[in-house]
């Protein structure tokens, strides 16, 4: 099968890419050009046409890529034309009518890389989120993940577990045989040495996690608090309606920011109180919900609300900023116990204060994101596979002592394939379509 997409986004632009990948890629150019292939590799100016009528579609360049020195692994060609949605049409509308030749689904053309080894799982899961970086910090780390650190790392602790498998399973070979003192004290150093790599990586504070997918901040109080108006002001926008009707936001409302090359996700969530109304009801429930999951809290209060305890006190811990807004209408100072607490005095109707909110908003994050090169997990599969790994060299060590080394062999086993799955080392087929349906058509 030979597949077909464009790989340079949808929309009008100056230049539209189409990608073709498969055994019949020459035959596809020869009958588009009417001509015979280019050289490989060389960017050559031909007529495009409609196969069957040589009806001219658009004049552009042809490039070339016999298999396997492609980026598929399979014979391969990228036509360049002038990118108006008629032309692409026209060209799609040509290729489908060839036998055997279809749509390239979502990240098929990477997913063929993988399959075909010209890239691990780790590289590829690192081109998808390059492509959908919006932040410099965001894209940085994709390159990262693409130099083949993270894979070398993963790669580098299998092998290590690999020798010790072989060890273990000479034992079970030969019963009869000691293991020597050296190679069993080669044994405890180079397992001791990975647990504790393992654990060094895992207790990372989802760095890597809250670089690709946003560092989530939740803004939470009663109604009528002023949440609403200060997610708009913090977006430059309207994004969530603001009303002086108590319980006006029922769902969490989301917008996506880029704070000083940080990616964040503000969510602007149900005022909290008690209600009878069912559907608010379900909304607060959302709100705290929203809150356990939240990076950093905005605890937005009044000052007639700030004799406040129960669930909104319950909020202000290590990760929030109590937020207190209309400080315009606060008539005395504010009680001793709120003054220990990190807050900070707004007015979001008179412009007050906000720089310093944003301050204290910049300030955790930075804290947060904490720069590293020994960022390894950027996905939660990552981070359970290697859970998954350190649990059966733990259950490992417990069945070595008892010398067990038969089910102590599954376990290393089982803890060698865990790693493996990180770098697509072994089958994964049941994680394929998860990853690359993340993908856009075209890559």
């Amino acid at each position: 099968m030979t597949i077909y997409a464009l790989s340079s986004g949808p929309g009008i632009s100056g230049v539209a890419v189409i990608r073709i990948s498969g055994e019949a890629t020459s035959n596809v150019i020869k009958k588009l050009t009417c001509k015979e292939l280019p050289r490989p590799r060389e960017a050559t100016l031909r007529k495009i046409n409609k196969i069957n009528t040589s009806e001219l579609i658009d004049e552009g360049l042809v490039l070339w890529f016999p298999g396997p020195e492609s980026f598929t692994g399979e014979d391969m060609a990228e036509i360049q034309v002038h990118g108006s949605k008629a032309v692409v049409d026209a060209l799609h509308s040509t290729l489908s009518s060839i036998e055997n030749c279809r749509l390239a689904e979502p990240g098929e053309f990477t997913k063929l890389a993988f399959q075909n080894g010209k890239i691990n799982l780790l590289k590829a899961e690192s081109i998808a989120d390059l492509i959908s970086s919006e932040t410099e910090i965001q894209r940085q780390q994709a390159i990262k993940i693409m130099n083949g650190k993270s894979s070398d790392q993963f790669n580098f602790l299998r092998d290590k577990l690999l020798k010790i498998l072989s060890h273990i399973e000479a034992k079970i070979d030969f019963p009869d045989e000691d293991l020597p003192n050296n190679i069993l004290e080669e044994i405890k150093s180079s397992l001791d040495e990975i647990i504790k790599k393992i654990k060094k990586i895992l207790n990372d504070q989802k760095v890597g996690e809250r670089i690709r997918e946003g560092f989530k901040i939740a803004i939470l109080g009663p109604t009528n608090a002023g949440k609403s108006s200060l997610l708009n002001h913090l977006s430059n926008r309207d994004v969530a309606i603001v009303s002086e009707i108590a319980g006006t936001t029922r769902d969490v409302i989301e917008t996506h920011l880029n704070i000083d090359g940080y990616p964040v996700i503000i969510s602007d969530t149900a005022g909290i109180r008690d209600s009878k109304d069912e559907i608010e009801k379900k909304g607060i429930k959302l709100s705290l919900n929203r809150a356990e999951e939240a990076d950093l809290k905005l605890v937005v209060v009044d000052p007639k609300n700030l004799d406040f305890n129960g669930v909104l006190k319950g909020l202000l811990d290590e990760n929030a900023i109590l937020v207190i807004n209309k400080s315009d209408l606060l008539e005395k100072d504010i009680d001793p116990e709120i003054k220990k607490t990190n807050h900070v005095l707004i007015s979001i109707k008179d412009n007050k204060n906000i720089e310093e909110l944003i301050f204290k908003i910049k300030k955790n994050l930075k804290n947060k994101f904490i720069s590293s090169d020994d960022i390894l997990i950027t996905r939660e599969r990552h981070r359970q596979h290697l859970q998954q790994c350190l649990d059966h060299l733990k259950n490992f060590n417990q069945k070595k002592e008892i010398q067990d080394f038969d089910k102590a062999a599954e376990d290393l086993r089982l803890a060698t394939r865990h790693l493996g799955m990180i770098v697509g080392k072994v089958d994964v087929e049941e994680i394929l379509g998860s990853i690359f349906n993340d993908f856009c058509i075209g890559k």
